[in-house]
Formats: structure tokens, sequence, C-alpha cells
């Protein structure tokens, strides 16, 4: 089997990298990357690599993140996160290709406190949520065979993440204040990896019935109050001795701290449809961070 694998160096892109080795052969790009082109600035140069090296699996875990930066650079974020995405789903429906990509809770409103289904009605309340549901429409009407995972509140122990801000705010700071009305699921980079991998497998013999759009969370959920306290309780009890000056942590309302793109409260995603689907048991939330934290103390 061969895999072209987009955006290697990222949080999921790196973890794709381990998770995917053993299924065949893996061309990992980056933006950077030569002869092959991994860049998906350049959608058309993007899907000649696509009908050049001829995968039987593309996996897209590059694109436009900055969530805040995009309202300010709408049409970068609409290259990377839909003109892009929607080249490739052309170049795979043209080889036969599955395709994998990766979106997000911020194509929904974020009202409500139900765990959102596939097949809920979108709206978005940001450039990144509304070029991301672009990038699924145009994978849908492509008609090559797809799975789109839609996730949130992504960690990993490589690179920085909420919980390591966590950690340094409370070295130096006795009193923190952080968000408990937006509530979710924090989601580990290997988790994702890993449950990918598991589905492509499933899916190749079976593209007809198993193509479609799915959740891909961890179990449970939390605010990022409780995932901060969370943290700092489990970094204590990993490293008795961390000097943490931290006595109390706040819970604040989103509108605490404004930012230019709005927030979705509600990125519970329900994850029924998955697990059915592939025979899956996603962990708790806790697990994973639990896991993260013991990596990096």
């Amino acid at each position: 089997m061969k895999i072209l694998l987009l955006g290697k160096n990222g949080q999921v892109g790196w973890e794709l990298q381990r998770s995917l080795a053993p299924l065949g052969e893996v061309l990992a790009l980056d933006r950077h990357s030569s002869p092959h082109y991994g860049d998906l600035s350049q959608p058309e140069r993007l899907a000649q690599t696509v009908r050049d090296w001829r995968p039987d699996v593309i996996v897209n875990a590059a694109a436009h993140t900055a969530v805040d930066k995009a309202e300010s650079e709408p049409e970068l974020a609409r290259c990377l996160n839909a003109t892009a995405p929607a080249a490739l789903a052309q170049a795979a429906a043209q080889i036969g290709a599955l395709l994998v990509h990766y979106s997000t809770d911020y194509v929904f409103n974020g009202q409500g406190d139900q765990p959102w289904q596939e097949g809920d009605a979108t709206g978005p309340l940001s450039v990144y949520g509304q070029t991301k549901r672009e990038g699924e429409q145009a994978i849908v009407a492509s008609g090559c065979a797809h799975l789109i995972f839609r996730t949130s509140w992504v960690y990993a122990a490589r690179g920085g993440n909420f919980a390591k801000t966590m950690l340094r705010l409370a070295a130096e700071r006795e009193r923190l204040t952080v968000i408990d009305d937006q509530f979710g699921a924090p989601t580990g980079a290997e988790l994702i990896a890993d449950v990918t991998a598991h589905a492509i497998v499933h899916t190749l013999p079976d593209r007809k019935r198993l193509t479609g759009i799915y959740h891909l969370v961890a179990a449970g959920q939390t605010t990022w109050h409780g995932y901060a306290s969370h943290v700092i309780a489990q970094a204590r009890r990993i490293q008795p001795g961390l000097a943490l000056k931290v006595s109390e942590v706040a819970p604040v309302p989103t509108s605490a701290f404004p930012t230019p793109a709005q927030r979705p409260l509600n990125s519970r995603l329900a994850t029924h449809k998955l697990q059915d689907a592939f025979g899956l048991v996603l962990p708790p939330w806790q697990q994973g961070v639990n896991r993260m934290l013991t990596e990096i103390l």
C-alpha cells in the first residue's frame, strides 16, 4: 500500500508518521518538501503530486489552524482549508484513492448542551469554521472515497499545548483564571492517529459502506477550567516536589478573554457512529492527558 501523508510535522501528522508506518510505504510531506510537493497553498501542484505518485491513500493532516489569524487572512485560510482539500479530493477521485481529512467542531454554532451528531446542521461562527466546512463540502461533492474526522481540543506531548501553558503559569502565579463555559473533550494526537490507521484498514475493502464524516474525540467532557484543574492536580501527583505557586484556579466566562474569532461554547461531539462503524472504544479524556503529563514532566 502507498500512503501520501501531508502535514507530517504537525501534532497529528507527527503521530501519523508512526501509526501509518506498519500499513505500507508512507511518503510524508510538509510545505517545504521536494521533489514531491506538499504545500497546500499551491493546490494544483499538490494535485499533481497525487497524480504522479498515485497513492492508495491520501491523509491530509495539514490545514490553516490559527483560528484568530484566519479572521485577518480569510483568503489564505480558504485556500488551505477548502481549495486545497477540493483539489486533493478531485485527484483522489481520478486515481481511485481513499482521502482521509480532518475537520473540526468549529463547523457548528456551539449552541445547546448536547453532543453534536454528524448529521446536525452546521453553522460556523468564524472564518476558520467556515473554511473547514467548505473543505468538507468539497470533498463530499467530489465523489471520492473519503473519511472526514471532525475532532476538537487537540493536544500532543510534542510542541506547545494548553497543559504546558497552564503548568508554566501555575509555576509563576498564585491565581489563575480559566474559562468555564466552553465544553469539550481534550483529544490526543496519538489517539487520532491510531484511530485513523485502524479506520483505513477497515475502509479500503468496504469503501462504499464506510465512506463519510465521523466525529473523533476522547470520551467524556470538561471545560477549560476543568481541564486546567485536572492538569495541575495530576502534575502534583506525578511530581510531588514540582514547584507550583498556584493555590487557586478561578472560573471565568468566555467574555473575560475577548478574541478576534468567536469560539463555540458547545464543542461536545457524539462518537457513536465512529465506534459502531469501526468496532472501537474511545478512552476517557483523562487517560490521554495523564499519559501526556507523564511524558512531559
